[in-house]
């Protein structure tokens, strides 16, 4: 029996173990579809779907895949999640034997990477980010309060986040335009508005909602997780000048809706089930409505905090990309469950495709910082490039990459690459 699919380079980010979604457009189609990634090849969805490959699982004949975005695949559920992915598995490993017997399907449906164009996932139509890293809370904290009253009262109690803005969530690869704002110097007595000096990254995760729940009907600790699609890469660009004058007393605002950048393939939960871990012992007990009744073996009442890899890179006009942090998901003092019950809990309701990011992911060394606010310390230890150039915040023309990615045993799980490039203001 000949494979659908050639082997996958066993360095590969895509291997039979990921099989992430996304969206892309063909060379010869341009209307927008899903697929998954094997390897270094595109799997067209809609091409498998109107075969009629799916119709004997949950999905029946709901043509879930023939879509702009990954939306109505979320409304599904996780029943048909699973499905869908038990199919794709036994289609792409062989076991199957539909698509690997048919030279035209596999024609059809198999498309090199370098050939497709990828598109934004999924339609957002509520986009939370939280401030989940207690070390990155820590550290923001000291700089401008003092390492004594580094915290706020609330955070140890509390999923602290705020309402971003859906409408400039951009996928990777698009460049970023420097904002504009008001800002004021300490000694100024008034604002001044232009460009933002002070442009920073910030190196998050964030996680795709599923069906969702009524409005008025919270989740819980005991059914959040059903309601957790997948997660991507998130690069949440941040003006700090702009943020510090406008931050009181609502909280971000300007200095954060101008563009996030998310990676293009959203990895299933199901792909990370093997490096679930315990998260981070919390200095007290959480809230009862923060917690699991019956938490699994291994798993602390807050859920589970994921083993992800995470890199940072920096690209300048003088340097190729040269890492500037490495850090781990498993840092955040608040899982995604809590989150996301925490978001719920006023009633408020979660619809299929609403985007919640964690806030910056710093580890408790120098080098896990997840900001260049952190990494430079408010500028005061700026970032020494390999060919001598300094950087504090990041300057028109720069490129930030970030790559995350799950290590299993000979395998590995990865999210793709989450890219911006940094442009000039329009008035500069």
């Amino acid at each position: 029996m000949a494979r659908p699919i050639p082997d996958v380079p066993s360095d590969s980010e895509f291997p039979l173990q990921n099989l992430p979604y996304g969206v892309f457009t063909r060379p010869d189609e341009e209307t927008p579809r899903v697929g998954t990634r094997l390897g270094d090849t595109v799997v067209d969805l809609k091409v498998l779907e109107h075969a009629g490959l799916f119709r004997d699982t949950p999905l029946g004949e709901t043509h879930v895949f023939c879509k702009r975005s990954l939306n109505k695949f979320m409304q599904t559920g996780r029943t048909c999640w699973d499905a869908a992915r038990a199919r794709l598995t036994a289609l792409l490993d062989g076991s199957d034997a539909r698509l690997a017997d048919d030279a035209d399907l596999r024609k059809a449906a198999l498309v090199d990477c370098d050939r497709v164009t990828m598109q934004m996932p999924v339609e957002i139509g509520d986009y939370t980010d939280f401030y989940s890293s207690k070390h990155h809370a820590f550290n923001v904290g000291t700089m401008f309060r003092g390492p004594q009253n580094a915290l706020m009262p609330n955070y140890t109690w509390i999923p602290v986040g705020y309402h971003g803005r859906a409408s400039s969530v951009v996928p990777s690869g698009t460049p970023v335009r420097r904002p504009c704002g008001q800002t004021r110097a300490d000694e100024a007595e008034a604002p001044t508005f232009g460009p933002c000096r002070l442009l920073d990254f910030e190196l998050e995760m964030g996680f795709f909602t599923g069906p969702g729940n009524p409005l008025g009907a919270p989740l819980t600790m005991d059914n959040a997780a059903d309601q957790i699609f997948g997660m991507v890469l998130v690069n949440d660009w941040s003006a700090r000048d702009i943020q510090k004058w406008e931050y009181v007393p609502l909280g971000p605002f300007l200095a954060k809706n101008f563009a996030t950048t998310i990676s293009h393939w959203v990895v299933p939960m199901a792909a990370l089930a093997p490096f679930r871990c315990a998260a981070p012992e919390p200095d007290h007990p959480p809230l009862d409505y923060l917690r699991q009744s019956d938490p699994p073996e291994g798993c602390g009442p807050g859920g589970w905090a994921y083993d992800i890899e995470l890199e940072v890179s920096l690209q300048t006009a003088e340097d190729d990309p040269f890492v500037i942090s490495r850090s781990n998901f498993r840092h955040l003092y608040w899982t995604m469950q809590q989150q996301l019950t925490h978001h719920t809990s006023s009633g408020c309701n979660m619809r299929a495709g609403d985007l919640l990011a964690s806030g910056t992911i710093s580890g408790p060394t120098p080098e896990s910082f997840g900001s260049m606010l952190e990494l430079a310390w408010r500028g005061t230890k700026p970032i020494r490039l390999p060919s001598g150039a300094e950087r504090k915040f990041l300057q028109d023309g720069d490129t930030l990459v970030m790559r995350g990615w799950c290590q299993g045993d000979g395998y590995r799980i990865g999210f793709g690459e989450c890219r911006g490039t940094v442009l000039a203001a329009l008035d500069a």
